[in-house]
């Protein structure tokens, strides 16, 4: 009798873990895929992150396509993004290019498509490109796109590297990256 019960609680506790971590699931990362400036049109809302300060790397633009059934939200704080709705194709890319541009390290953009798991575009980011020398990176920027019914939740930080290199080195400016602490 006691072996049933252990097996039978043994069953429920696994039964309730899967259960509970099915319904924790954060939704499927969505992949994105080079795009040509010519293949966009229509209206979007555009999203502007980052340009908080004159040395800001940490700046993306995004143009969420209007009228299918997919809305996008940041993960950060509303001081962190803009929002513009409603602006024609040609006005995003031109007001999402000069938003990115005004790093001195800018190099060239990047721009790529937002993909929903059946294979249909749902957006478009673009991405600044820096000077390799500056950041030791072209692309210092790490973007998640997580959907969750109809719900795009972008998470928007830097690599860690060029995170620690920026924000973690106590060292003289100078003897950055050219001496390691142990």
């Amino acid at each position: 009798m006691k072996k049933i019960f252990y097996s039978f609680t043994t069953t429920m506790i696994i039964i309730s873990l899967f259960l509970t971590i099915i319904s924790c699931a954060p939704g499927i990362y969505l992949k994105t895929e080079g795009a040509k400036v010519t293949e966009i049109s229509g209206m979007y809302t555009l999203i502007l992150y980052g340009g908080r300060y004159s040395n800001d790397i940490e700046t993306i633009a995004i143009l969420d396509k209007e009228g299918d059934n997919y809305t996008f939200e940041v993960y950060a704080p509303e001081f962190d993004y803009k929002i513009k709705q409603g602006v024609p194709a040609k006005e995003a890319l031109e007001e999402a290019g000069k938003f990115i541009r005004f790093h001195h390290s800018f190099w060239q953009f990047r721009l790529s498509r937002i993909i929903n798991p059946t294979g249909n575009t749902i957006g478009y980011e673009l991405r600044p490109l820096y000077y390799p020398p500056d950041f030791g990176y072209t692309d210092v920027l790490d973007v998640l796109y997580v959907i969750k019914d109809s719900k795009v939740t972008v998470t928007i930080s830097l690599i860690p590297e060029v995170r620690r290199m920026l924000f973690d080195d106590d060292r003289p400016f100078l003897l950055r990256g050219i001496m390691r602490r142990r």
